[in-house]
């Protein structure tokens, strides 16, 4: 069994794959305060709790763009499993022909969704990344990464509004039943969640336009589930993108 993490800056994705089946699938909150011994024992227990245990496991894959967290928890990995993980980084077997002017500012989670978009769905592509930021990414024609477009993340979008205005509480993050309302909470729902949505259609509205051809789209991330079904593109959704991304570059390094 593999043993894949995604270190993000909101959340710890752990992920327990049989041959090409995810069989478990854990989050933990990022703590960047935390050590390798606290992650170990974080970890462990979760396993443990699941009944699996560290030697069930012949090898690792981490992903990480939270550069202080990346020895803690490969130091963890290694403490529980008794293998050294393959970290996502330069230098590692892709597959995937990226074309950016630099391509090193290409973050490990972005290359992880772009190697399983390319194997699961087929180019062209676009991958809508709903975490702490809000990442839509394209493949071309060709199958090559050609980059895509940044935005604040839904939740920091969210708790911006809040901490900014002082007469605006603070919402969870779900669609109203309406689009327009005359309630406050309702109103600032509507316009984080349908806002969002409306931000990631007419973003790959334009990309189209700008490619000149269709594209396959699909969303992961965290906050996908809460977007996504309010597009009026066709997104498929699909949670552990970032996970068959991690085995599929296992696979490509051990190999």
């Amino acid at each position: 069994m593999l043993l894949a993490i995604d270190i993000g800056n909101s959340h710890i994705v752990i992920g327990c794959i049989d041959g090409d089946t995810i069989v478990h699938v854990f989050r933990l909150v990022t703590d960047r305060k935390k050590t390798e011994d606290e992650y170990s024992a974080q970890i462990k227990g979760i396993l443990d709790f699941n009944g699996i245990s560290g030697s069930a496991f012949s090898g690792a894959i981490i992903s990480s763009v939270v550069p202080s967290l990346t020895r803690e928890i490969r130091d963890a990995v290694r403490k529980l499993t008794g293998h050294a993980a393959i970290l996502v980084r330069a230098g590692i077997k892709t597959g995937l022909s990226i074309q950016i002017e630099n391509a090193s500012e290409l973050g490990a989670d972005a290359v992880c969704v772009s190697v399983a978009a390319l194997e699961k769905y087929g180019a062209p592509c676009a991958i809508v990344d709903l975490g702490t930021a809000t990442k839509i990414l394209v493949l071309d024609a060709n199958g090559t990464y050609i980059g895509g477009a940044i935005a604040p993340g839904v939740a920091i979008s969210a708790d911006a509004l809040s901490s900014g205005a002082s007469l605006l509480p603070s919402v969870s993050i779900e669609a109203p039943h309406h689009a327009i309302s005359g309630v406050t909470v309702d109103a600032m729902k509507s316009g984080i969640v349908f806002g969002a949505a409306a931000m990631v259609d007419g973003m790959l509205r334009r990309f189209e336009q700008e490619l000149g051809y269709d594209l396959t789209v699909v969303a992961t991330g965290g906050l996908a589930p809460r977007v996504i079904p309010h597009c009026t593109e066709e997104i498929v959704l699909d949670d552990n993108l970032i996970l068959d991304g991690l085995r599929l570059l296992y696979e490509k390094n051990v190999k």
